[in-house]
């Protein structure tokens, strides 16, 4: 193959991982490496190759690429369409002391460790014990609440 046909490959696997890099991996990763190692391998290559005139030609097309690449992706209009346009419109406005009290009985239904989901007078609420672990479907009771969780402990009967 001419060496023409690998410079174009260089600076094409550069626009791509430069793409990569912008979009997918941001922060100096590996892609950015080696985006900035074959663009400027494409460059040098170009100029040791063809001369001056045909190297910077080469440059001047690689900086205009890395220019429209980076206006098109960082403008605000091009993640229109794909960005999350939903608003989170609930929230939780009564304390966790009105909807539970003290002494409730109830189920876990998911291992407690020392956190997960337990059922309470058929409504799921995030809990956590005072360190012990309980298996899913133990029976519990609610002996406090810290910030919105509700802190419970084995029981037998209830």
């Amino acid at each position: 193959m001419s060496p023409m046909i690998w410079i174009i490959m260089l600076i094409v696997l550069g626009l791509i991982l430069f793409f990569a890099e912008l979009v997918i991996l941001p922060g100096i990763t590996v892609a950015a490496v080696g985006a900035f190692c074959c663009l400027v391998a494409a460059v040098a290559w170009s100029f040791a190759e063809y001369g001056l005139g045909t190297g910077f030609t080469t440059l001047a097309a690689v900086m205009l690429l890395i220019v429209v690449m980076l206006i098109i992706f960082l403008r605000p209009r091009t993640w229109n369409s794909v960005a999350l346009k939903t608003e989170i419109s609930e929230s939780i406005d009564i304390p966790i002391e009105e909807l539970v009290t003290i002494d409730s009985c109830g189920k876990s239904l998911t291992r407690l460790a020392p956190m997960g989901k337990v059922l309470i007078e058929g409504r799921t609420y995030e809990a956590k014990t005072m360190g012990e672990y309980l298996d899913e479907g133990s029976i519990i009771k609610v002996i406090g609440y810290d910030n919105q969780n509700i802190i419970v402990e084995s029981f037998n009967n209830c």
